[in-house]
Formats: structure tokens, C-alpha cells, sequence
């Protein structure tokens, strides 16, 4: 500590770019740094000493040639970084004992030099730096406590600060010279009479991130960032690692997951003061690896949302103190703690056996296929990650590194997900038949739409947009459709509404075989009924219009739907959840709340006029086959049918729909609710109509689907049972 210290060890340096105010700012490599030492109890300066360095990047900008007066022959003859710091520590330890002195401090005219240029270059270079740059003092913040009325920190030069204590300024010419002899005149005067300055206001530099839980205390708007376009892979010690020279608070890496509960590229920061803020906000569009990583503001309540929060639960398993963690997806529902364990080896033991492995599950207490694993140190962590994709029974399990945001995260995310059986019941009231669901129009053979086929699987609205360019003012509103496959990712495909027929084929004309990031996309021009029955899980392909799949004999096409609302009891015993592609559903639009409704379309009847109390409405499953995302998102449970996660469970429910029939008769009879666990996660109702194919349900015999379970029994695997 410089309080400590028999010496001081002015030190300046300069970069091949913007140096002053903004060094560092660039991203520039050191070319030039200069030191003296100054011996605090005799009052002598040692040799002056100037080294240029070498950058991996031979090429000066035209203001760092002005304002340094070096050319680029100078600098390509010096040594590099590593070399010159190390005749660094060579000179100043020679030195120090030639005056008989222990210990020294570095003494800078701004932090920027150690902070924003020394540290971040080392790092991306992998130089271990000598422990004397883990601490500093500032000339500028000393100077300021010495005299307090010279005015704002920020404000302070060499010349102004000298001129203020009574000294010239020095009149050397040469570059960095001027400023490390500029910074030991000043020091010198202030440790004399009548100032007798003591050097105390030591700056650390933070060796290691700490990584840890979040408290859920008020955080300070004015040192938190958000850090956007981050690999995906890349963990907290990584971003850390990026923001190298500033001081992270404890825990103060949030990593972001979308609503599927991955990685999306953003990253909350919180630094320990608003100044280490402002100069992370100085490395925007500085890169880690081959990206740039962009740094905005963002506020203390966004830090929380994501960070904090903390349950008993994961408290409990963060309680540990430096531990790396990791996380694991796509592990059997049944796979036990023991056999995780075994999975990871003996070369990876686990923190405290099972106590340091963290299953996430359902708020029923189903298991979701996530674990969370704690090791005690990067070796053990390592080599767990080379088991990454392999097989743990039948699957393959995927690992990465993981933080404790990312910990609270998932289990909140997990934990909130609520229970359809939670939503206020609705009356029982039959409403009227819809012609077709509410988002999509109707039906029509007018070629007023166009389809784009091979779109980039990260392509979003916005670059369908500028891919449309000049004919973007002739869509509809609200008129851009992404379909998605069955497991709720984009499948590559489009559907766009036009204000008319002549703009579609004007669109499909030009537009056509038009590249959207590096893909060529087609372009076909097609009418609202092919456009609506693809959405609706057919195929549109050169062999012409495909409906939606089907092979239970008993349900007819999708030409008309009929939504009913579902009784409270019906919900509770199915236990439905909600779909996790839409983590926060917005709320009904209609007015009958379709939210708390199943969608059903009619059975033809062979007669004009069928018995009114016979059920004859069946679960529209084919409105789930081919998920439909429209735009502004839209949650599908606004299209009257709720989406059960794949993997989860999957329902059929009958019962009456005479608009005079009682409360009572509607509610579904016993035998009338099939349930369906331990589905495989890529199964789609394809897959459920086709195992049970060959088994019809027989509207006027409930009991039927109890004889037809006892049947499919022996059809089903152990792992696939049907609950009664």
C-alpha cells in the first residue's frame, strides 16, 4: 500500500490510437510507457526511463503520430509488451535496492493507463502481469485531497495542477517525458512543507471475478451495463474477463435466457461505483474473440429482474464459496442423483456429493431434464465439460459452465410457470362458432399473399422487413406470419399479407431469390386458404396443398371451429400447463377470454338432424401440430387451445355442447379425460393420432375410452402409461 511503501513509481503510458481522456477507448495496443521512481523519505527521483513498445499490429493512427511525435520505424525496432515489462521490473528492483528501499506503488496521472489499456491487452494476450499493477494511486485524486478548492477531478492537468501549487510547467518536448517529470514535481511539492501530503487512496485492480448470489437490495441505476452480442457459450468469469481492469461487484454478472430458457447473447453487469461504470461504457464495440460486444446503460431494477429473487433452495446451493458451476440439459426424467454422479466420474467429483447437484423441476414436482452441479475448482469443471454430448442412458447430455444468476433464472422461470387449473373459472356458456380463428383472416382464393421459403433460422421480423425493402408499405397490418416447426423453432418459412393481389405478384417478382444474410430466399406468391391451412399444420409444396394430418377417422377437416368453454373441474384434473414458448401469455382479447377454452370443431353426422344430446365436438389437435407465431407476438392461448409443452402430457377431452343443457350435464363424465405422461420431447400430435390409430371414440360411449386404455395398455411402453 503506498501508505506502507518506501517508494513511488511515477508511471505513463501512451497507445497506437487515442490516448488522454479516451485511451483505451480504442482498443489500440501500448507503444510507449515511461517511469521514475521517487523515494518518499529522502525526497530524491531515481533515472527517468522511456521504452517503446512493439504492437501485434504495426500501424499508428494519424493522431496518435501528431500528439506522440513516434513513427511507425521507432516503433516497429522496439521489443513487445512482455519484453519491455519485464525490463521494467528488472530497472525499478535494481533500483530499489540501490537505495535500500523494500516496496513501492505505482503513481499514475489517470486510471486509464492500468485500467483500460494495461490490464485488457495483457488479458487478451494471456500476460501474467507482475502484482504491482494490482494497485495504484491516482496523482489527481491525491491531489484534489490535498488541495480541494483547485477545483473537480476531471478538470485537472499537469500544468494546471503545478500552476496551482506555484511551479512552472516543464518545457520538455519529448512525449511522456513531459508528463512523468510533469507528476514528480507535483508530487514532490505536495509531500513538502506546507501541503505534508500522505499518499493513502489506493485503487485496486480485482485479480479474480467472485462469483456468487445476488442480494435482493436496491441496486444503483449508475453501475449496472448490459452487454449485448456475447457468444453463447460464454460464461461469467468470460465477461468478466472482457471488462478486465475494472471491479465487478460480487455476483454482478446476470446472464440472460430467452423464453426457452437459453442463452440470448445479453449479459447484465453490475460494477462496484458509477466510475468503473463509465469506463466499461468507453469499451463498447470492443471485441471478445472475433465478436464485438455492444455496452449500453441499463438500471438497477433490470439487474434485479434478472438476478435476483433468490429462493431457500437455491440459496442453499449457492451457499458454497467459490465454486465453479455447470450446467446440464437433456438428462432421462428419471435419472437419479447417483446416476449423475456416475455420469460425471471420479475425475469430476461433485462439491459435496449429492448435496452439490440442483435438479430443476416443474412446480409439480416433475422433473424438467435441467441440473445444476457445483465443483470446487477449474480442473474438476473441466473435466466434466469434455463429457459434453454424451450418453446418459438413451440421451445425449449436454454441459456448460453456468452462473448463479443463471441458477435463479431457470428456477424461477421454472417455478412460475402457472397452472391453467390456476386461471379464474369461466361460465359455462357455449359461444358462437368461429369461421376461423381469430388471427388469421378468412379464408379466400385471392392471391393477395406471398410465402417466403428458406429463411435464415435467426431471421426475425424486423429482417424480413428490410429484406421487403420498398414493399414494405403494402403489407397489412399485423400481416408478417412465422411458422414454426414442432418443437417451437423457426422452421424457414413466412407468410406475408399484401394489401392486394397485384402487390403480391409485384413483390414475388422482384423479391424472388433476393439474399437475406448470406441465404437466398425464395418467394412464391399464394392465396389466404393456402396460406391459412399451412398455418394450420398442412404443406404447401409442388405437389400442391396438403391439409393438416390427421388419422382418427372421427374427426373431419378443419373448416369450421367451435370454442366452449372448460369447465373448472375438467381443467383442474388435467392439470394442462401452459406452453413454454410463450413464457407470459398476453391476456385475452375477446370477449369470451378464449384463454380458459379448448378449441373443438364437429363431426359430420350422417343425419340432417343429430340427437341434441349427443357430444359430438372433438380437441381440434391439428391446431397444435404446426405452432403459429404471428405478429405483434401473440400468445396461443388467445387462439382458444393451449399448447402442452412437448414431453409433458397431452389431453382429449368430450363433453355435450346444447346451449340448453345444465351446468352439470356438461361436466365431463368419468372415462371421458385420457392422460398421457412420459411422452418423448419431439413427439407432436402426428405422433399421439398415429399410436392410437385404429381406436375411434364413440361420442355416445364414454365408457368406451376406459375399454380403449385398458387396450392401448398393451400397446404402450413402460415409460409411456396412460393415468385414468
Amino acid at each position: 500500500m503506498a501508505s506502507h511503501s518506501d517508494t513511488l513509481v511515477v508511471f505513463f503510458g501512451a497507445t497506437a490510437g487515442a490516448n488522454g481522456g479516451k485511451l483505451g477507448s480504442d482498443e489500440r495496443e501500448i507503444i510507449l510507457l515511461v517511469w521514475q521512481i521517487v523515494d518518499l523519505h529522502e525526497k530524491k527521483v531515481g533515472k527517468l526511463q522511456r521504452c517503446l513498445v512493439k504492437p501485434d499490429t504495426l500501424e499508428l493512427t494519424d493522431q496518435c503520430k501528431e500528439e506522440t511525435g513516434l513513427t511507425l520505424d521507432e516503433v516497429a525496432k522496439a521489443e513487445p509488451l512482455d519484453k519491455v515489462l519485464q525490463q521494467f521490473q528488472q530497472s525499478v528492483s535494481s533500483e530499489l535496492k540501490t537505495l535500500g528501499r523494500s516496496s513501492y506503488t505505482l503513481c499514475v496521472d489517470s486510471p486509464l493507463i492500468v485500467r483500460q489499456a494495461l490490464h485488457p491487452e495483457a488479458s487478451k494476450k494471456n500476460l501474467v502481469l507482475p502484482e504491482c499493477f494490482l494497485s495504484f494511486v491516482d496523482v489527481r485524486k491525491e491531489f484534489h485531497k490535498c488541495c480541494p478548492n483547485a477545483g473537480p477531478v476531471a478538470k485537472h492537468t499537469p500544468a494546471s495542477m503545478l500552476e496551482f501549487v506555484g511551479l512552472p510547467a516543464v518545457s520538455e518536448e519529448m512525449f511522456g517525458v513531459r508528463e512523468v517529470r510533469s507528476m514528480v514535481q507535483l508530487t514532490l511539492r505536495i509531500l513538502a512543507d506546507p501541503y505534508n501530503h500522505k499518499f493513502s487512496c489506493v485503487e485496486t485492480v480485482k485479480y479474480k471475478f467472485d462469483s456468487g448470489t445476488c442480494k435482493t437490495e436496491p441496486v444503483d441505476s449508475e453501475t449496472v451495463i448490459r452487454a449485448r452480442g456475447l457468444p453463447w457459450q460464454s460464461s461469467d468469469q468470460d465477461i468478466a474477463r472482457f471488462f478486465k481492469g475494472l471491479s465487478i461487484a460480487k455476483g454482478g454478472v446476470a446472464l440472460c435466457l430467452n423464453a426457452q430458457g437459453r442463452r440470448n447473447g445479453e449479459a447484465l453487469v453490475r460494477f462496484i461505483n458509477s466510475e468503473h461504470r463509465d469506463l466499461a461504457l468507453e469499451r463498447h464495440k470492443h471485441h471478445m474473440g472475433s465478436r464485438y460486444i455492444e455496452v449500453y446503460k441499463a438500471t438497477g431494477e433490470e439487474f434485479l429482474k434478472i438476478a435476483g429473487g433468490t429462493s431457500n433452495e437455491v440459496a442453499q446451493f449457492l451457499s458454497k464459496e467459490n465454486q465453479v458451476i455447470i450446467r446440464m440439459r437433456g438428462l432421462p426424467f428419471t435419472a437419479t442423483p447417483q446416476e449423475v454422479l456416475s455420469f460425471l466420474g471420479p475425475e469430476s467429483p461433485v462439491t459435496d456429493g449429492t448435496e452439490g447437484l440442483l435438479f430443476v423441476k416443474y412446480p409439480d414436482g416433475r422433473p424438467t431434464g435441467d441440473a445444476f452441479v457445483l465443483f470446487s475448482c477449474e480442473e474438476y469443471a473441466q473435466n466434466a465439460l469434455k463429457k459434453h454430448k454424451q450418453i446418459l442412458g438413451k440421451r445425449y447430455i449436454e454441459l456448460f459452465r453456468s452462473t448463479a444468476a443463471e441458477v435463479q433464472q431457470v428456477l424461477n422461470r421454472y417455478m412460475s410457470a402457472p397452472l391453467i387449473s390456476t386461471l379464474p373459472p369461466s361460465p359455462i356458456v357455449p359461444v358462437p362458432v368461429l369461421a376461423t380463428p381469430p388471427f388469421l383472416p378468412a379464408a379466400s382464393n385471392t392471391r393477395d399473399c406471398v410465402r417466403l421459403r428458406g429463411l435464415p433460422y435467426t431471421a426475425g421480423i424486423e429482417d424480413i422487413l428490410e429484406f421487403m425493402g420498398e414493399h414494405t408499405v403494402d403489407i397489412k397490418p399485423h400481416g408478417v406470419h412465422m411458422v414454426l416447426n414442432q418443437q417451437g423453432r423457426p422452421s424457414g418459412d413466412a407468410f406475408i399479407q399484401m394489401k392486394s393481389s397485384e402487390k403480391a405478384f409485384m413483390v414475388a417478382q422482384k423479391c424472388h431469390k433476393k439474399t437475406m444474410k448470406d441465404r437466398y430466399v425464395e418467394v412464391f406468391q399464394c392465396s389466404t386458404e393456402e396460406m391459412s391451412i399451412v398455418l394450420m399444420g398442412g404443406t404447401l409444396n409442388r405437389s400442391g396443398l396438403s391439409p393438416p394430418p390427421c388419422k382418427l377417422p372421427c374427426l373431419s377437416p378443419p373448416t369450421a371451429y367451435a370454442a366452449f368453454p372448460t369447465p373448472p373441474g375438467m381443467l383442474s384434473e388435467a392439470a394442462l400447463y401452459q406452453s413454454p414458448l410463450l413464457a407470459a401469455p398476453r391476456p385475452a382479447q375477446t370477449a369470451h377470454n378464449p384463454a380458459h377454452t379448448l378449441a373443438y370443431y364437429p363431426h359430420p353426422h350422417p343425419h340432417p338432424h343429430p340427437h341434441p344430446h349427443q357430444p359430438h365436438l372433438y380437441m381440434n389437435m391439428n391446431m397444435n401440430y404446426t405452432a403459429y407465431y404471428p405478429s405483434p407476438p401473440v400468445s396461443p392461448s388467445t387462439v382458444s387451445y393451449f399448447a402442452a409443452p412437448p414431453g409433458a402430457m397431452a389431453a382429449v377431452a368430450a363433453q355435450p355442447h346444447h346451449a340448453a343443457a345444465a351446468a352439470s350435464s356438461v361436466l365431463p363424465q368419468p372415462g371421458a379425460l385420457v392422460r398421457m405422461q412420459g411422452l418423448p420431447y419431439n413427439a407432436g400430435v402426428k405422433d399421439i393420432l398415429s399410436f392410437f390409430q385404429g381406436y375411434q371414440y364413440a361420442p355416445d360411449e364414454y365408457s368406451g375410452m376406459v375399454q380403449m386404455s385398458e387396450q392401448a395398455r398393451s400397446l404402450i411402453q413402460p415409460k409411456e402409461w396412460l393415468c385414468l
